[in-house]
């Protein structure tokens, strides 16, 4: 993603995404590249820092859900995970039931279901019951695991979890797709004339999508299944290793050689954000959490090596310049999104992070700002009052014209029932 530099004076743009009178002409019809909706959303792993309340720590993880899905966004995604101390939602599937309650319109994901570490009918039945209990607003994301710590915790090689993710997928939709009985013997677990009693809410499944790394696994199972995709590793994608067409030519052509087809609306780019008004404000809400995050669960927790130098004072700055996580203000956001559209060919939906770089508030106003000044540049929802804006300032000469027109003659109209001065 592109670096938005230093937060200097000079770099400031404290109004220069608001639209004022002035620029409201010149506000694009979509700052995309075709007509299509781009949707929005969240992706929880969740990011807690160690010292504090897990219990109030999953209630905030609610309150954001159910922030976003009042201000508009489209989807919430919830991870899976076992270890770290950092990522606390064991179950996606639970967690998402909760937050349904507290929701009324956003669609709830799982992000990702560890398959490996789950019997596959076990697996199918939580999710098709969660599809009815939501009545139909669940998505169903899938990967092979998040943390080696977990898997290794579970006695499993990490070398076969992704060979393990594909067989249980497979299964898993056939088990959703047909009530012909399945018979299937693996090394790590039998189905013997498996029927799902339930059947999807969502017809033939609830949407599917298959987690994407560096790696192009994620995207030949998705390719083969004709599945979504959940790409995590976009922050590397425009200035690092990752090439997003390359990625999604795997994706296409494992489709063809599967028969079956891949849509970019159902591809989900995930990225790192905080938005605030100035950048200089955004560096500084995110700066000590940001380093935190990098050198205490990036570094130290997982074993990844920090990619720039720091001190940690610097962290947020330096992997904003890398071009690594976007903080700044919503210009620089709708620069970024524009430019990963370009650079990828076109995708349906940007997610972001959920991370507690900045104090709650200043979370929360950043998806606000998101909602308000990012979202109607890549929804088409400013157009009609764009348009309409500018047809009456065109005119507004005449209109003034008219108005002190209308004005002089009901003034000089006799008032109601006095005889006219030529009466009589």
């Amino acid at each position: 993603m592109r670096a938005i530099g230093p937060a200097g004076a000079d770099h400031e743009r404290a109004a220069g995404w608001r639209i004022g009178l002035t620029e409201a002409v010149r506000v694009p019809r979509l700052a995309q590249m075709d007509d299509q909706r781009l949707g929005f959303g969240l992706f929880l792993a969740p990011f807690h820092a160690l010292g504090d309340s897990p219990t109030l720590a999953l209630e905030r993880d609610l309150e954001l859900i159910d922030w976003v899905d009042r201000l508009g966004y489209d989807e919430a995604w919830v991870g899976e995970h076992h270890t770290s101390g950092w990522e606390t939602i064991a179950s996606p599937e639970l967690f998402l039931a909760v937050a349904a309650e507290r929701t009324r319109h956003i669609r709830l994901g799982t992000g990702a279901v560890s398959l490996p570490y789950h019997h596959p009918l076990m697996v199918a039945d939580r999710i098709v019951l969660l599809d009815h209990l939501t009545r139909g607003r669940i998505n169903f994301g899938v990967g092979p695991g998040g943390h080696i710590s977990d898997a290794l915790m579970l006695g499993l090689d990490p070398g076969i979890l992704r060979a393990r993710m594909a067989e249980a997928i497979r299964v898993i939709v056939r088990l959703m797709t047909t009530t012909d009985p399945i018979t299937v013997r693996t090394e790590w677990f039998t189905l013997i004339d498996a029927v799902l009693q339930l059947r999807p809410y969502q017809r033939p499944t609830p949407p599917i999508a298959v987690t994407s790394m560096e790696s192009p696994a994620g995207m030949r199972l998705a390719g083969e299944l004709g599945a979504g995709v959940l790409s995590l590793t976009v922050a590397k994608a425009t200035g690092g290793s990752i090439d997003l067409r390359n990625q999604w030519a795997e994706a296409e052509h494992s489709a063809d050689v599967a028969g079956t087809r891949m849509d970019r609306g159902d591809w989900r780019l995930v990225i790192p954000v905080h938005i605030a008004e100035t950048r200089r404000e955004a560096i500084g809400e995110a700066r000590e959490g940001g380093a935190r995050h990098m050198l205490e669960y990036v570094e130290a927790t997982t074993g990844r090596p920090c990619p720039v130098p720091g001190p940690p004072e610097r962290i947020v700055e330096q992997m904003a310049e890398l071009g690594a996580w976007v903080i700044g203000t919503p210009d620089d956001l709708v620069e970024v999104i524009s430019e990963l559209r370009r650079a990828s060919g076109g995708f349906g939906t940007v997610l972001f992070w959920g991370h507690e770089w900045a104090p709650f508030e200043a979370v929360k106003r950043s998806h606000e700002l998101i909602a308000r000044y990012v979202m109607p540049r890549f929804q088409g929802t400013l157009d009609g009052l764009v348009a309409s804006n500018t047809l009456v300032r065109a005119g507004a000469a005449r209109l003034h014209e008219l108005r002190s027109d209308a004005t002089a003659k009901a003034k000089a109209a006799p008032p109601p029932g006095a005889t006219p001065p030529d009466a009589g």
